[in-house]
């Protein structure tokens, strides 16, 4: 028999673990995400010249730009699309906290950045398929996939995969422009890999809240995001 799950304490708790992910990640040290990848590198570029520019303040900015480009692509501006931008700063505020949380935590070395590594991937994509399931508008990452499915009707692991892939070679290119040719700052190993393998555990983990969780609406509130 399924457990019952809010949609909106899927919404908090997705934010809050994808942010918890994201600094386990950036502890490791492999390279971010291929989703944050860009936002971490101009984060990692500009706060050598201004030091309050910190990494979720660069991730709220540039999921801002990717709602204006979902707003070209879907022809329309939905309500749901700015409240899409508060959960990027809201999340951007957490991640910044839990960033400065985890810091002090000890790496032994490259055994234990893997076990940070794995554990961040891990948390994130749960993070990410418990977003999924919840009417609140998630970030602009998870919206842009969101629309694009809508729209085409494809399969979400897919759309995710092709997605995670396009961001890594921004990722790629956005470090050769800001670091050099043959430098790499925030795209590494454990980029490349989680661009691979990150749509497919998604859809996996996916499938099995699904398969446990009956989600429902505890509060009338999914009329403001559609």
């Amino acid at each position: 028999m399924k457990k019952r799950f809010s949609a909106e304490l899927a919404y908090l708790s997705g934010i809050v673990l994808l942010a918890l992910g994201t600094a386990f990640m950036e502890r490791a040290d492999f390279g971010m995400s291929m989703v944050v990848a860009p936002a971490y590198i101009l984060h990692l570029k500009l706060s050598r010249s201004f030091a309050w520019f910190s990494f979720g303040m660069s991730e709220y900015l540039l999921q801002g730009v990717l709602i204006l480009v979902i707003s070209f692509i879907m022809r329309r501006f939905k309500k749901g699309y700015l409240f899409s931008f508060i959960t990027a700063v809201v999340y951007g505020l957490i991640l910044d906290g839990c960033i400065a949380l985890v810091s002090p935590l000890p790496l032994g070395g490259i055994a234990g950045r893997c076990v940070w590594y794995v554990l961040g991937f891990l948390v994130c994509a749960l993070a990410v398929a418990l977003i999924f399931h919840t009417y609140i508008a998630p970030e602009a990452y998870e919206l842009f996939v969101r629309e694009l499915v809508e729209k085409t009707g494809a399969d979400t692991g897919r759309v995710k995969t092709i997605y995670d892939c396009t961001s890594c070679i921004i990722g790629i290119l956005l470090s050769f422009a800001c670091f050099g040719f043959g430098h790499f700052e925030g795209v590494k190993l454990g980029t490349v890999l989680c661009a691979l393998v990150n749509g497919w555990t998604i859809g996996k983990v996916s499938g099995f809240l699904e398969k446990k969780l009956e989600f429902f609406d505890a509060l009338p509130l999914r009329r403001y995001f559609e």
